[in-house]
């Protein structure tokens, strides 16, 4: 049995990119999952408007679809590498959730 979260296959990053400008800046919604992960004061530096900017401008340097249906989607950010889980319907773009991981945590797609 394969693990849901693992990435099924490797997207195209300017097919991403393109994807992503599809969609306007207020169909891009933060889950109550996104920010589950982080402490009170990280909250205040790491905010829906920062985490859709980072989306909506910055060039992803690994995008992979996972199993599960939704994108993860790397970034250096800060001197340190943002994984960003993405999911997609017709009229919504859900930050589900993000976290930084360490170099050896990249997947080799």
């Amino acid at each position: 049995m394969f693990n849901d979260t693992r990435i099924e296959k490797k997207v195209d990053i300017g097919e991403f990119l393109g994807f992503i400008k599809r969609y306007k800046k207020q169909q891009i919604e933060c889950t109550s999952h996104t920010f589950f992960r982080l402490s009170e004061e990280q909250r205040k530096i790491y905010t829906c408007d920062e985490l859709t900017r980072i989306l909506t401008q910055e060039k992803p340097f690994l995008v992979g679809f996972q199993y599960n249906e939704n994108y993860a989607v790397f970034y250096k950010y800060n001197n340190k590498n943002l994984k960003m889980i993405v999911a997609f319907n017709d009229r919504k773009v859900k930050i589900v959730t993000f976290y930084f991981v360490e170099e050896w945590q990249i997947p080799k797609i």
